[in-house]
């Protein structure tokens, strides 16, 4: 059974699921935004209004080692925030706030800058989404890196990183009026997640609905079917069964289950259908969101998620019964399952 590593707005915790027992907080007061793995050592990043941003190490998750030199621009551009870390054989991939992407060939301990994106041409064009001008999910295969930026869109490199162009045809950009050519960038996408076999194979959760590449991004499909609304902001896959699941939201101006019913939707035949997934969810109206950082699985049927009251839901048959696991964290913004 997997732990739930839970990163929240006052610290990091820890649960066996199997017991769903927690541990105390873990770096208590701190913004714990993101969590990864990098060869034998487990990795959590923190935020702060006031001593900026900071990578910390374990190999235990129980002794943690702040390292000396997180991700920072050289110039005078704020880095407020890591949103995303991404383990590649030879690099850990860190995507930030204000957008950007770093590496590390040192498991965390130093980073270098990665000015394909960082400089893109269309920077100046770069507008933050409610969230921030953020960096929040990176996938690679091979020399091929994406990057899901809001609200600008996706990017795809097919040298290693040293150039990047948008990838969002077929995607309805933020604010779009239905007048002349559709832009390279101004798309809010929420997040995306990758068939691990098929890299080409992505699905994407935007701002303006549920979507689907099978070319690694350059021409999209929208894909809704059985859902109750296209907007939301989280979306896995389990390994085991291919399962992906989605928590839908409302709208953008309520960003609340739609009707009150918190549900999470799974899709068995990706994403060309949507049901209800499972059972156990509550039968009181459960007025709470999910955030995109906030959902994982494994390929071992499990998913947890985390909402912004402070739960988690846990499901061990890749969602066909979830249960709310007994504690009230902070709101929730990262879940990882090590």
């Amino acid at each position: 059974m997997p732990t739930i590593a839970v990163g929240t707005e006052k610290g990091a915790f820890f649960i066996d699921s199997a017991t769903q027992k927690s541990s105390d907080p873990v770096f208590p007061g701190w913004k714990v935004t993101a969590f990864g793995r990098s060869g034998d050592r487990y990795i959590a990043t923190v935020g702060s209004n006031w001593f900026g941003v900071g990578v910390h190490h374990s190999t235990d998750m129980v002794n943690w080692t702040q390292t000396d030199s997180p991700p920072t621009y050289a110039e005078e551009r704020p880095l407020d925030e890591i949103w995303t870390l991404h383990d590649t054989d030879d690099h850990l991939f860190a995507g930030v706030a204000e957008a950007g992407l770093f590496r590390s060939a040192d498991h965390g301990d130093t980073w270098e800058a990665i000015p394909g994106l960082n400089d893109h041409p269309t920077r100046d064009q770069w507008l933050p989404g409610f969230g921030g001008l953020c960096a929040h999910r990176v996938l690679t295969a091979g020399d091929r890196i994406w990057v899901a930026i809001s609200a600008v869109g996706v990017f795809r490199s097919d040298d290693g990183g040293d150039t990047f162009d948008p990838k969002n045809s077929g995607v309805t950009p933020v604010g779009d009026d239905g007048d002349g050519p559709p832009p390279e960038i101004g798309y809010c996408v929420h997040r995306i997640v990758a068939h691990p076999n098929d890299p080409d194979l992505i699905w994407r959760q935007d701002h303006r609905g549920m979507y689907r590449t099978r070319d690694g991004g350059d021409n999209w499909e929208k894909i809704e079917t059985g859902l109750p609304s296209g907007f939301g902001f989280a979306i896995v896959r389990e390994g085991s069964t291919g399962r992906l699941f989605v928590a839908p939201l409302h709208s953008d101006e309520r960003r609340l289950p739609v009707n009150g019913e918190f549900r999470v939707y799974r899709s068995h035949d990706d994403g060309n259908s949507w049901e209800v997934s499972g059972s156990g969810w509550p039968e009181a109206p459960t007025h709470t969101s999910v955030l995109r950082g906030a959902i994982d699985a494994d390929d071992r049927g499990h998913v947890a998620i985390g909402t912004t009251s402070g739960n988690v839901w846990l499901t061990s048959d890749s969602g066909d019964t979830w249960t709310a696991l007994p504690q009230t964290f902070p709101r929730i913004g990262a879940i990882t399952l090590w």
